[in-house]
């Protein structure tokens, strides 16, 4: 651990976080307004479970995507088929993540370290890999400057644990620089085989 961040980091997070919040309302309002009519009554929140800082659980907030359709069964249909029209705009300008800067300011967040995986992965990681929870989780993070969901699960690991290893104000400044890039130029944001990655089985 340095001086930035164990000092400097998390006031940091609270405060852009907290303005982030503050200048963001009429963009909040306006997506969740939209989503609330395209998600045909399902919401426009998404909640789940995920481990922080140390594998201690939250919970995650993010704009919600898809809608709840269900095939005879009661099952939900694949991803693909509930992910709206206006739920892949929202999530091409990223404006899905948005909420998690309330998970920022309550402190189980960072604007930037390693996405927040499923708390069924936990067991499955390697020790190597595991070292990722050795910081707060991130908005944005290394790995999502370098490919986002376009990397494999490896991939993904081994560049989380390099920004815990290098974790420094100037990286941080990077990965911000960055991730805008990548927004704009709406790098990453689904595998070449579908919406959202494959679930990581401790092998992939």
């Amino acid at each position: 651990m340095n001086i930035y961040s164990l000092y400097i980091k998390r006031p940091f997070d609270l405060v852009a976080a907290s303005l982030g919040l503050l200048c963001a309302a009429p963009l909040l309002a306006a997506t969740a307004l939209w989503l609330r009519v395209a998600n045909g009554g399902a919401g426009v929140l998404f909640t789940q479970e995920r481990p922080g800082r140390g594998g201690r659980i939250f919970r995650l907030y993010k704009f919600k995507t898809m809608t709840d359709r269900r095939d005879a069964a009661g099952r939900l249909l694949p991803d693909e088929q509930r992910l709206t029209r206006a739920g892949r705009v929202v999530r091409s300008l990223s404006l899905d993540e948005l909420p998690q800067l309330w998970n920022v300011v309550r402190g189980d967040m960072s604007l930037i370290g390693p996405r927040p995986l499923l708390p069924s992965y936990l067991p499955l990681y390697s020790p190597e890999q595991a070292r990722r929870h050795d910081v707060r989780p991130g908005i944005t993070g290394w790995a999502q400057c370098h490919g986002r969901n376009a990397l494999s699960w490896s991939e993904k690991f081994r560049l989380d644990v390099w920004y815990v290893d290098h974790i420094s104000a100037a990286t941080d400044l990077r990965i911000l620089a960055l991730t805008v890039r990548g927004v704009l130029r709406r790098e990453g944001i689904s595998t070449a085989a579908g919406t959202t990655p494959p679930p990581f089985d401790g092998t992939n």
